[in-house]
This record gives structure tokens, C-alpha cells and sequence, in this order.
């Protein structure tokens, strides 16, 4: 074991105590109890083993720190000042408070903080993302390490991490859990039951260590030896007690998220030697670059389709990712349905960067969200109904992390025929229209949905492009070029007397409508609103004053929050401007599409029937 100095670790652990209380109680909230049990664990990881040039946090070769158990940000924030990042007025003033970066859960506003957490089991599966880039991508050797808080191993995601981590063996990894055996009400499930939560550890594949999260040599050793598992991700459950350093709130329930009254705060830090300014500069990385670095010459060969060629836009999704993979950095996740979303394609023309995470879409998520971290361009994706209904909420941490991720899901809506409602999802537009910052494609053919594919790895933010599962005519030309935010108008002309929009499927089953209600004779154009978000405001408001103001939307969604909520979102300041809207009403069944989608109430004749009555023919 390398030396260690006890002495000058335990005034640093003090620092630290005293440094969560002053900002805790002086913002008069946060979490103070919670990062007073896991003092010891970061001042002996803060002093010894982490690799880390504070002021370069760009650094590739640096360590990573992930605050899995994000409401104990007071102890995070002190780290910071006893680094020299952030300094005591920013410490003591600005905790919590409007403005300031010390938010009462960490985020990437401050360049130290990998992602965003607070929503617990979230951390450990972004670390594991982190390690993987580090492992199978960057190949450095940098340490990823998490604090955990033991109230989150109640949660399901926890274990898919650690499943993965040792799938991918992940020996760079080590978790380190605050075992302080009080959650917000009470006891957690196995309060200080080590050997429970061991053995758990243990059946995922991953080392455990059990240690006194108080004994600073015994912390310092099993750090030391996480390190030397070069197959194994190590979980370290260390036994503390919650509020340890104040007698007064010790091991004592009722106190989880509150700041310690002035007065009590007063005494504590007075009894932990006053307040300090130790400076700890950090141990220094060793050079290195990652083996992959970006290459923005690599020229890219989309793949194409001729006009009438009926092609589903999960395989156009495939074969692009596929020729996308001659970019470096672009790297592929896949829930276990690479061979019905056609991302498998990527993995037979670029293995190395293809990554198997099974059943298991919050981890494929958080993984992507990890990889982003490293700078890598993440495309993950699986059926639309599972990257809403299971992953969903890492999603939408993902947009307050600031990662830019790219979500593929396949299999929407009515249109996927006999699988039946489980399957079909009807909720993941107005879901991701509402993640901050999203951007949010719709295409309806194979060309249209290679060239967004493409922009997509060029997004900001998380992007999410939605594919059908049957093949449809393609209706545009190769090159023809299609800008997020923008709209495609078919059959216009001047005298036209309503504007039929659809996005994906309904697209072509407005075109059927246009078709059939020529004969009435009533002229519509048909507006193909591929992008979602952002929405094509102008050219919508554009068509609709040529068409009389008359608007029919169709889609293959449940109403609330779907492409007609954008639309009358978009036109609700617009006057003279009527819309009807047909979209999915009542629980769908099994059966085939065309009966689905007549049942849904969107198919041609319907939409026949919306928009005669528009225009009072």
C-alpha cells in the first residue's frame, strides 16, 4: 500500500464536514446528514486516489467523479473549494440559491460535473457509460468512480449497471456505497446488512468489498486495491453512520434533507476544529490520448432509394447508421432488437463500436449518456414504447445532463398491426416533444429518413427520430434535402381549399385522401411534417391562409401532447385558422394495419370525411 497520511486526511474529512454544514445551513435546506456520513469516504478518495488536474477538467486522461447520491451536493461543493475551483463566498453564498451554479443537486453547469443526478440509481449506470468509453473506446486508463447512496440499490437500475459492468468488465469502475442505513423515512430495506447487500453485488459479477466507512486506512486500502481488478468492476459497501461528526443528529431519523439549525450548526463546527482552508491539489494524470479522436473529413455515403420502392423506415435507419459508421466517434447501442430496428446493421460493418445491452433500455440509455461524456456520438435505439415507458426518466435527466444522445424507436403506433397495444407506442411523441431541448423527426420515407438520420449525429441535445415498422412508398428523390425544422408540401396549387398534414404513416395515407377527394371535386394539399420539433411554423401558417384557413392533422398517436397538440400549440396566436384534428381514440387491438388504422379513426376515409366537412362539401 502507498503511503497514506491519516493525520492530514482526517483534518481534510473535518474540512469537509464543516464546509456541508456552513452552506447547508446557511441556505437554511439541503442535505447535510447525508454528506456528513460519506466525509471520510471522499476525503481519503479526494487525497489519494483520484486522478484529477483540477484545472483542466477537459483532460482525457482524468478520472471520473460521479455523484450517483446527488443530494449530498454540500459535500461535493466543499470538494470544490478545497480544490481551489470554487471559492468561499460561491461556497457559503450561493448554495442553492437563485443564479448560482451550486444548484441543490449537481449539473454540468459546473465543468467538473460530469451529468446531472438527483433522480437516484442514475450515477452508477451513467459511470458505467463512462467506463465502457474508457475501456472499449478511449482505452486510457482513467478510474471511474460513484458515490451511492444505499437508499437507491432499491432501485432496478442499479443492477442493470452492474449486470453490464461486468459484462463489459469494467475493472475501471468502482462504486462506493454510503451504507448510513437511514433513507428519507426511516430505514432502508437492509440497513446495515453488509453481507445481504454483498451477496447481491456478487450474484451481478462485480467484486465487493465491505469496510467501517469511518476507518480512513481501511478506506485507503480498498481504494488502493480497486484499482488492481482489471476484469472486475468493484462495488465498496462502506458501513457509516448518517450525520457522523454532530452527536446531536447521529444515526437519528427525522433529519434526512435538513439543513442543521444555526445555533446546532454553530456548536458542530466548533467541535470539528472551526473552519479551514486546506488546499488539495490533486494527483496528476498521466499523459495519454484516446485511441479515437473525431475525423470531420471522413466523407459519409448515404444510402438510397428509388421513388416507389416500398421500404420500411427502420431499415433506411440501419443502412444509414450502417454508413455512418465511417465516422469515428459514431457508436451504436441496441436493446436486444438490433434485427427488427436494423440497427444490427452496424454492428456487421463496425463490431468494435457496437454495443449489446440486452433488455435492459434505462442502461442503454444512461451508457449513451456516458459515451456522450467522452465526446463519442451515441445512437441508441429499440421499440418507441420501451425507450418511453422504461427509460424515460433517464431521458430526461440526459437533457438536464446537456448530453447530446441520439434515440431511434421503431414499431409506433396503431400501424404495427397484430402485435396489439402493448406494443404500440402511442404516447413517445408528446414524451419527447416535452424533454428540454429535444428535437423530435417523423419521416415517412426511406430518403427522407437517411438524411435525418444523418443530421441527427450533428444535434445538440437529445434527438429522437420515431420509424415505422412497414414498408411504404418512397416518395422523394435521394438528394432532395431535408432541414430539422422544416416541412415537405405535395399536390399544391393555387386554388386549394384545405391543408391535409401528416407525419410518418399518415403522410401517405393523406395523399390517398387528396387523391380520393379530388374526385369530389375538393382540392388538398398534403403537408409532411417530418420534424416535430422544431415545427415548421411559417410554411404551416403559409399553407393554411391558402387553403382558407382550413387544417385537418392526422396521426398515428393518442391526442394528448401528439403532432395536432404541437400544431394548435404553434398556430394558437394565428386567427382565421380552423383545425381538425383525427388521432388515436380508445385502446387499439391486434389486427392488420389498414383495419387499425380505419378503427383508429386516421385512415384515408376519414380524413375524407374531416376535411368535406372543413370546406362544407
Amino acid at each position: 500500500m502507498s503511503e497514506f497520511d491519516t493525520t492530514a486526511t482526517a483534518k481534510l474529512a473535518s474540512q469537509l464536514r464543516v464546509d456541508s454544514i456552513r452552506c447547508s445551513s446557511k441556505a437554511g435546506s439541503g442535505h447535510a446528514t447525508s454528506s456528513l456520513s460519506a466525509a471520510d469516504l471522499m476525503a481519503v478518495l479526494m487525497s489519494s486516489e483520484l486522478t484529477y488536474d483540477w484545472n483542466k477538467p477537459d483532460l482525457a486522461t482524468n478520472d471520473h467523479l460521479i455523484f450517483s447520491k446527488g443530494h449530498a451536493s454540500p459535500l461535493l461543493y466543499s470538494m470544490f473549494r478545497a480544490a481551489g475551483v470554487i471559492d468561499e463566498d460561491e461556497l457559503i453564498n450561493t448554495y442553492r440559491q437563485f443564479g448560482g451554479r451550486l444548484q441543490g443537486h449537481p449539473t454540468p453547469v459546473l465543468p467538473w460535473v460530469d451529468v446531472a443526478t438527483g433522480s437516484l440509481g442514475q450515477g452508477l449506470p451513467d459511470a458505467v457509460g463512462v467506463a465502457m468509453a474508457g475501456r472499449h473506446l478511449d482505452k486510457l486508463p482513467y478510474h471511474v468512480w460513484v458515490l451511492c447512496g444505499d437508499s437507491e440499490l432499491a432501485e432496478g437500475s442499479v443492477w442493470e449497471a452492474l449486470d453490464k459492468a461486468s459484462l463489459y468488465k469494467l475493472g475501471n469502475l468502482t462504486a462506493i456505497v454510503d451504507v448510513n442505513r437511514l433513507g428519507q423515512q426511516g430505514p432502508t430495506e437492509f440497513q446495515w446488512d453488509l453481507d445481504e447487500y454483498s451477496r447481491r453485488v456478487e450474484a451481478f459479477g462485480a467484486k465487493a468489498v465491505e469496510i467501517d466507512g469511518h476507518d480512513l486506512t481501511a478506506i485507503h486500502r480498498a481504494l488502493e486495491e480497486s484499482r488492481q481488478d482489471s476484469d472486475r468492476p468493484t462495488v465498496i459497501l462502506a458501513k457509516t453512520i448518517k450525520g457522523k461528526g454532530v452527536p446531536d443528529v447521529e444515526n437519528k431519523d427525522g433529519w434526512h434533507g435538513k439543513a442543521l439549525p444555526d445555533e446546532m450548526a454553530d456548536v458542530a463546527i466548533k467541535a470539528l476544529g472551526g473552519v479551514t482552508s486546506i488546499h488539495i491539489d490533486g494527483n496528476a494524470p498521466e499523459p495519454g490520448t484516446p485511441a479515437i479522436s473525431a475525423d470531420p473529413s471522413v466523407p459519409i455515403t448515404l444510402p438510397s432509394w428509388d421513388r416507389g420502392e416500398e421500404v420500411p423506415t427502420r431499415s433506411a435507419f440501419g443502412k444509414t447508421l450502417a454508413a455512418l459508421s465511417s465516422r469515428p466517434k459514431v457508436v451504436a447501442l441496441d436493446g436486444e432488437v438490433g434485427n427488427s430496428t436494423h440497427a444490427g446493421e452496424f454492428e456487421d460493418v463496425c463490431p468494435e463500436r457496437y454495443f449489446q445491452m440486452y433488455i435492459a433500455e434505462q442502461q442503454m440509455v444512461a451508457s449513451a449518456v456516458g459515451m456522450s461524456v467522452r465526446g463519442y456520438v451515441p445512437f441508441a435505439s429499440s421499440f418507441a414504447a420501451f425507450l418511453t415507458s422504461r427509460a424515460f426518466d433517464f431521458i430526461r435527466m440526459a437533457a438536464i445532463s446537456g448530453v447530446d444522445i441520439r434515440l431511434v424507436g421503431s414499431h409506433a403506433g396503431a400501424e404495427i398491426g397484430a402485435d396489439g397495444p402493448s406494443q404500440m407506442a402511442l404516447e413517445d411523441i408528446a414524451m419527447m416533444r416535452a424533454v428540454h431541448g429535444s428535437t423530435v423527426l417523423y419521416p415517412c420515407d426511406a430518403n427522407s429518413t437517411a438524411h435525418l438520420v444523418e443530421a441527427m449525429a450533428d444535434l445538440d441535445g437529445v434527438s429522437y427520430l420515431r420509424a415505422t415498422r412497414g414498408g411504404y412508398p418512397v416518395l422523394y428523390d435521394a438528394d432532395e434535402e431535408f432541414p430539422v425544422g422544416g416541412s415537405k408540401t405535395h399536390r399544391a396549387g393555387p386554388d386549394d381549399q384545405v391543408t391535409l398534414v401528416g407525419a410518418g404513416v399518415t403522410v401517405h395515407e393523406c395523399l390517398q385522401a387528396a387523391e380520393q377527394l379530388a374526385e369530389v371535386p375538393v382540392r388538398a394539399r398534403v403537408v409532411d411534417m417530418y420534424s416535430l420539433k422544431p415545427l415548421d411554423r411559417t410554411g404551416l401558417i403559409e399553407s393554411a391562409r391558402q387553403t382558407g384557413g382550413r387544417v385537418v392533422v392526422v396521426e398515428d398517436h393518442y391526442p394528448e401532447g401528439g403532432i395536432g397538440a404541437a400544431i394548435l400549440e404553434s398556430l394558437a396566436d394565428v386567427p382565421d385558422i380552423r383545425v381538425e384534428t383525427l388521432a388515436v381514440q380508445g385502446l387499439p387491438t391486434s389486427g392488420a394495419t389498414a383495419d387499425l388504422l380505419d378503427a383508429a379513426g386516421i385512415s384515408a376515409r376519414h380524413i375524407v370525411t374531416a376535411a368535406r366537412r372543413l370546406v362544407g362539401a
